[in-house]
């Protein structure tokens, strides 16, 4: 077969092709330091590599997303400890405050310094971090969650959601607290709470008012005596009435709250007596209390938990109350047993405070104890994605370079035998 001169420049051109582009190709892996440059190299490896690229971003993004909610949460553990804080120096001054020693005047100053620490709480309450969101109003986060009313008494205008955000696939972590959790809230285990208020208000307390009674009836307690009762956890409220039929000329009734009215019919008393005074005892829903003091028609004492319905829980209408006793002089028996009985259930109220902030100052802090679980996973995560990663597309180099060198030769014995087949010719030999 005869085979033509342009035959073999085209095969030998085709080789010398062939070989460089081989060359050229592990030039670039090496270059790159990746075995697959191109798709085209390895489509499979290629493809799974897609996905592991899309998984590393989503972690990435979880990353940044947990460090958006460190930053959060370590701002409202801060803060958080400020209003602790405040509780236990408003607390103290309020024992100060209970001394018989002290005069109209140092009440007076004591009241001012709880001012301070109102005005304080009520900054920390409407703390914003480092974007100008409000930390404790829920997702109503674009104004104050705490305001001042007509009446001189805070508001909360947020909602009673806490703003939450994604910080892995499967976990979605509240990164805030609402003002309502921390300020108008009580822990499970708050007790009774025993309050002085008017028969005319309803049995209910008065935002920021406390120890309304005409007499100059004191108590304390409530003391817990048998939580096995079957009355136990239930508001009950005790009412004198003027009573020609026993000496004293004042008797009592204790009635219960129960489907959303107080039970008033005689049927449904929990104890009615007497009223004698100078450290009586009344006994009744797993509690006793222990009243002092004359007691004057329509004088009620309210005793419920913390946190009920009749008696619901504020910071701030505690501090606005023990600020409005003491700013006011006590002179009459009336006014020194208002002034005790509201010190005794602000003291009560600001101990279930620091109890309800401690706790969720906890969970602030266990979540942030989450987040470093949920980090150490997602590193591990990323690793695996890196391995995988580098498994897929990452070149070996020693194979690499021995392939290089491989190539090397071949591109030159095609370029060699190109040149010794362009230079065989009959007329060398003629």
């Amino acid at each position: 077969m005869r085979i033509s001169s342009v035959t073999m420049y085209e095969q030998s051109t085709a080789s010398i092709n062939r070989q460089q582009n081989d060359f050229l190709k592990i030039s670039q892996q090496i270059a790159s330091g990746r075995r697959v440059v191109n798709p085209s190299d390895d489509p499979q490896s290629a493809a799974r590599a897609v996905r592991v690229d899309q998984s590393k971003a989503i972690t990435q993004q979880f990353e940044d997303s947990r460090v958006s909610a460190r930053n959060s949460l370590a701002q409202t553990e801060s803060i958080l400890n400020s209003i602790s804080d405040s509780v236990i120096s408003a607390k103290t001054r309020l024992v100060q405050a209970s001394s018989d020693t002290l005069s109209d005047v140092d009440r007076e100053s004591i009241a001012s310094e709880l001012k301070g620490i109102y005005e304080t709480m009520i900054g920390q309450a409407n703390a914003t971090d480092g974007n100008g969101r409000y930390l404790f109003g829920g997702y109503a986060d674009n104004a104050p969650p705490f305001v001042k009313n007509s009446e001189g008494n805070i508001e909360y205008k947020g909602d009673d959601n806490a703003r939450q955000q994604r910080i892995d696939a499967s976990r979605l972590m509240p990164v805030t607290e609402n003002g309502i959790s921390i300020f108008q809230s009580v822990p499970s285990g708050a007790g009774y709470v025993a309050e002085a208020v008017k028969s005319s208000d309803g049995g209910q307390p008065i935002a920021g008012v406390l120890g309304r009674n005409g007499g100059s009836i004191t108590f304390s307690g409530p003391q817990v005596s048998n939580v096995n009762d079957p009355g136990y956890g239930d508001s009950y409220r005790v009412v004198f009435n003027e009573d020609t039929t026993v000496d004293s000329g004042v008797s009592y009734q204790v009635q219960r709250f129960s489907e959303g009215e107080w039970q008033e019919d005689p049927a449904d008393l929990v104890v009615t007596g007497e009223y004698v005074g100078e450290g009586q005892q009344l006994s009744f829903g797993g509690v006793n209390v222990t009243l002092t003091g004359s007691a004057e028609p329509d004088d009620e004492i309210l005793v419920a938990q913390s946190g009920s319905e009749q008696r619901p829980a504020d910071l701030f209408r505690t501090m606005e109350a023990a600020i409005r006793v003491l700013e006011n002089p006590a002179t009459t028996g009336a006014e020194k047993a208002e002034l005790r009985n509201t010190l005794n259930t602000s003291m009560r109220d600001l101990d279930n405070a620091l109890d309800n902030v401690l706790t969720v100052r906890a969970s602030a802090g266990a979540k942030l104890n989450e987040l470093d679980v949920v980090d150490a996973v997602g590193s591990n995560r990323m690793l695996n994605y890196e391995q995988t990663l580098s498994d897929l597309v990452d070149l070996d180099y020693a194979d690499a370079i021995s392939e290089y060198s491989l190539r090397q030769v071949g591109l030159q014995a095609s370029q060699k035998a190109f040149v010794d087949i362009k230079g065989m010719s009959l007329f060398d030999f003629m």
